[in-house]
């Protein structure tokens, strides 16, 4: 016992350095340029994906093709610098770090992805990415979430020949630790969701869920590396079904009075209103990473301890 703590501790020093570099450039998947031209943004900010045979629901694999609701769209309206899929150069990703949300712990997936159809042209498609509340860690506090639960998001960005808006739909909920196999607790989607939209335009008190509706606005401010961003909330009904129909853990997380979904969708306008200095017109600055091997020893070092500490 003491000499496999000892071990692993001496492991977890020798990964010290890795730690204080940023992890960006490693675990960041931008889009190719093409998918830029010819973006036709619609005036709500997106194209509703039931309009054209898609659904506002994610296919979950092995449920029997229930899904979770694309609660929250970041609207095609926003900065472009935002709707870049980067973290280094003030896009979405920073964004998100401004709101409490990191890449997975050191940049490691584990699991099936989920699919989605944004009615765009693409069809069914693999999650981009997942996002996970930080706990105020940006480099280390997505590895506590994964362990104990928390917050968290996969996106799709809707760029098919189609229905090019560039709008991001982020499907979020609250999971329960990874004991209990990372099920979804009860009211996860649609407060959470709220949860999200608070941390998004600083709320200093929870948005009221159950006073809710069509048309419910909220805004405020968020920084992260220099950056600055103004999100502006917009909640909107006639796009995703308060129905449980084809929801998964529908049960578990509704009932007593309580809807597992509302019928409304989270649309967030977002603006760069400052930029660090030395930023050039793309928000990009020079960055440093450490060597790809020792991420993934690190991050196997980590997750391994950490599980280690669970079963003791």
């Amino acid at each position: 016992m003491a000499s496999t703590t000892t071990t692993t501790f001496f492991l977890l020093l020798l990964c010290a350095p890795a730690f204080s570099f940023s992890l960006n450039s490693l675990r960041l998947r931008s889009p190719s340029p093409l998918w830029r031209r010819d973006r036709s943004v619609p005036p709500q900010g997106f194209y509703n994906p039931t309009s054209t045979g898609g659904k506002l629901l994610t296919v979950a694999p092995n449920t029997g093709g229930q899904g979770e609701p694309l609660n929250v769209i970041v609207s095609g309206n926003s900065d472009a610098l935002v709707l870049d899929d980067n973290e280094d150069k003030g896009g979405f990703r920073n964004y998100f770090l401004s709101v409490g949300f990191a890449s997975e712990c050191l940049g490691q997936h584990a699991g099936d992805p989920q699919t989605a159809n944004l009615g765009d042209g693409n069809g069914q498609k693999n999650e981009t990415a997942e996002l996970r509340w930080d706990y105020g860690d940006p480099q280390l506090g997505t590895c506590q979430e994964t362990i104990k639960g928390g917050n968290h998001f996969r996106y799709w960005i809707q760029n098919g020949p189609s229905g090019n808006s560039g709008a991001f739909f982020l499907a979020t909920s609250y999971e329960k630790p990874i004991q209990f196999g990372h099920d979804i607790i009860f009211d996860g989607y649609v407060c959470r969701r709220d949860w999200l939209v608070g941390n998004a335009t600083a709320q200093t008190d929870l948005i009221p869920t159950a006073n809710l509706t069509n048309g419910t606005t909220y805004s405020g401010d968020t920084s992260s590396g220099g950056f600055t961003y103004h999100t502006e909330a917009l909640y909107m009904s006639g796009v995703l079904s308060n129905s449980t129909d084809g929801l998964n853990h529908a049960d578990s997380v509704g009932g007593n009075g309580v809807s597992a979904v509302d019928g409304l969708v989270a649309v967030l306008t977002v603006t760069v209103t400052a930029k660090p200095q030395g930023a050039s017109a793309n928000g990009a600055r020079s960055s440093l990473s450490p060597p790809s091997w020792l991420l993934s020893t690190c991050a196997a070092v980590l997750l391994a301890s950490s599980t280690l500490s669970l079963s003791l």
